[in-house]
């Protein structure tokens, strides 16, 4: 099986979110990944690729299955760029942020994926998905739409930025790696 190219998927839903890492019923401790739903044609031509392509099962009897895959978000050899774009701005959120996604009302995410063509390992073969890049844009309400660019006072009145105990203010809460 050759190298695959990497996959766009504009306007994916996520679903499964695990950016976290914690353990669950499907997921080992430190394992951050997300599922993505698929349309069938795009499900049927990654499957005849070798991609892992899985259905979640109908919860009606008049729905079909739903195609889906997994994407693996690892840190370790060729970290993601992960990007939260709000009416604030962007902001490349890392590692030690991620895990914000997992409930974050996301609006629109776009990804890019790198397969990583395996085996075979027992006659079996296949493709699974990385986290590239991800470019995220969060739901705003009104009211948080409204006040956003009202400055946050109460960092002044405490003196820093409520965090710790001897803020001066030049801890990262204030130099703009804040994803928000």
């Amino acid at each position: 099986m050759e190298k695959s190219k990497n996959l766009v998927i504009e306007g994916a839903r996520l679903i499964f979110r695990n950016f976290s890492g914690k353990a669950g019923q499907y997921n080992a401790e430190g394992m951050r990944n997300f599922c993505i739903l698929l349309d069938r044609d795009l499900a049927a031509t990654l499957a005849r690729d070798g991609w892992n392509v899985r259905y979640l099962q109908p919860r009606d009897r008049d729905e079909e299955d739903q195609p889906y895959i997994q994407v693996s978000v690892r840190y370790d050899n060729y970290p993601p760029k992960i990007v939260l774009i709000s009416t604030n701005g962007k902001s490349e959120i890392h590692e030690e942020s991620v895990s914000l996604l997992d409930w974050a009302e996301i609006a629109d995410a776009d990804v890019v994926l790198n397969p990583y063509v395996w085996g075979p390992i027992n006659g079996k073969s296949g493709i699974k998905a990385y986290l590239k890049q991800m470019y995220v844009t969060i739901a705003e309400d009104t009211l948080e739409s409204k006040y956003i660019n009202v400055p946050d006072s109460a960092s002044d009145a405490i003196g820093g930025c409520g965090n710790c105990d001897t803020c001066s203010g030049s801890c990262n809460c204030h130099n703009g790696d804040v994803p928000f």
